[in-house]
C-alpha cells in the first residue's frame, strides 16, 4: 500500500481526500468479486481509479451514536419534530403507505419509524461521496473489509445499471444511500419500483422507498399483528447472564422465567426471544425482544436502534390515528 507522506497525512486528518493505490491482496479480492458478483473486472478498475482514501469515514466509526446509552441516544430520534413530520410524510402519502401494508403486510407506522430514523423523512440522506466511503471500508477498515469489498463491488454494479456518475452519488459515511439508506447489496436485492414508472429511485422518489422498505421488512419475515417487545423484571442477579447485546432469538421464554425474569405478556416456553438491558441514568430497563424486533435488527443490529423505530412507530400511530 502506498506510503503516506506527512504533508498527505496532514490533509487527510483535516477530512480531505487522498488517492491510494491497492496492494495485490486487494486487487486479487476485486478479481474474485468480480466473477462472485459478475461485475466486469474493467469497471471495479475504473472504480478505484476514480475513488479516494477519506480519514473521515474510519473516523466516523468510532463515534456511532449506537455507542450511546439508551437515554442519551432516545433522546436524538424520539423528538416531537420527528414525530411531527412523520405523521405530515404518512398523511402526504396515505395512499403508498397503505398500499405497501396491504401487499407487504408491514405497518405503515413501522415504514415510516424506519425512513424518519434513517434520514428524517428524506432530508438528510448523507453528504459523503458513496464511491469513496465504500472505497475507504473496503481496503482500510481493519475489520470489515470482507464486508465492504462486496458492497464495495455492489455499488459499481448498481451504478452501471442505473447509469449513474459514481462519483457524485452521495449517501452516509458507511456507504448507505437513499431515503431509506439502503447499502448496495439491499438496493439490488430488496428495492423495488413501487409506482411502476419503470425505474426504481430510492432518493427521490417516496414511493419507491415505502414499497422498498416494506419488501425489506417482509423479506426478512416480518411478523403482521406480532408483538415486538415485552417489558420484563429480572429478580435473580444470576438472570443477568442471559443478556445479549445483539439481537439473536437463540433463547427460549421458558428458559428465562426460570431463570428468574418475569413479564405480563403472554409467552409460551418455547417462544424463541432474547433478552436486551437498557441503560438509564441511575437504573436499567430489560426487555423480551421478539421475532418482530430481530426483524427491524437486520436494519441494523444494534438494540437502541430497534427500540428507537419501535418507540417512534408508536408515538407516530397515535398521533396519526388520534389515540
Amino acid at each position: 500500500m502506498k506510503r503516506i507522506t506527512t504533508l498527505a497525512l496532514s490533509f487527510l486528518l483535516a477530512g480531505h481526500a487522498f488517492a491510494a493505490t491497492l496492494r495485490p491482496e486487494d486487487n486479487a479480492r476485486l478479481e474474485t468479486l468480480s466473477h462472485e458478483l459478475n461485475v466486469p473486472m474493467p469497471e471495479l478498475s475504473q472504480a478505484v481509479a476514480q475513488a479516494d482514501y477519506r480519514q473521515a469515514v474510519l473516523d466516523a466509526f468510532t463515534k456511532t451514536a449506537e455507542s450511546k446509552p439508551w437515554y442519551e441516544y432516545q433522546a436524538l430520534f424520539l423528538t416531537d419534530k420527528r414525530v411531527r413530520q412523520g405523521v405530515d410524510f404518512w398523511r402526504a402519502h396515505t395512499a403508498d403507505l397503505a398500499r405497501a401494508e396491504r401487499i407487504y403486510h408491514v405497518p405503515a407506522s413501522v415504514i415510516v419509524a424506519i425512513i424518519g430514523v434513517e434520514t428524517f423523512y428524506g432530508t438528510n440522506m448523507g453528504k459523503h461521496p458513496i464511491l469513496d466511503s465504500l472505497f475507504t471500508l473496503a481496503f482500510y477498515h481493519p475489520t470489515r473489509t470482507p464486508f465492504f469489498s462486496k458492497e464495495f463491488a455492489n455499488f459499481v454494479k448498481l451504478g452501471h445499471a442505473q447509469g449513474w456518475d459514481l462519483k457524485t452519488r452521495l449517501g452516509s459515511y458507511a456507504g448507505a444511500m437513499g431515503m431509506s439508506q439502503f447499502m448496495p447489496s439491499s438496493y439490488l436485492s430488496y428495492a423495488v419500483d413501487f409506482d411502476g414508472d419503470g425505474h426504481i429511485d430510492l432518493f427521490t422518489n417516496p414511493a419507491d422507498a415505502i414499497g422498498s422498505v416494506a419488501n425489506y421488512f417482509h423479506q426478512h419475515g416480518w411478523s403482521m399483528g406480532e408483538p415486538v417487545v415485552a417489558s420484563a423484571q429480572v429478580t435473580k442477579p444470576s438472570a443477568l447472564s442471559y443478556v445479549q447485546e445483539r439481537v439473536e432469538l437463540k433463547q427460549q421464554w421458558g428458559q428465562l422465567k426460570q431463570a428468574g425474569i418475569n413479564t405480563t405478556a403472554p409467552l409460551s416456553s418455547t417462544t424463541p426471544v432474547s433478552l436486551i438491558q437498557l441503560a438509564q441514568p441511575s437504573y436499567s430497563e430489560y426487555w423480551i425482544a421478539r421475532q418482530n424486533f430481530y426483524v427491524i435488527t437486520r436494519y441494523n443490529k444494534s438494540p437502541l436502534y430497534a427500540m428507537v423505530v419501535h418507540n417512534l412507530s408508536q408515538l407516530l400511530a397515535k398521533q396519526y390515528y388520534g389515540h
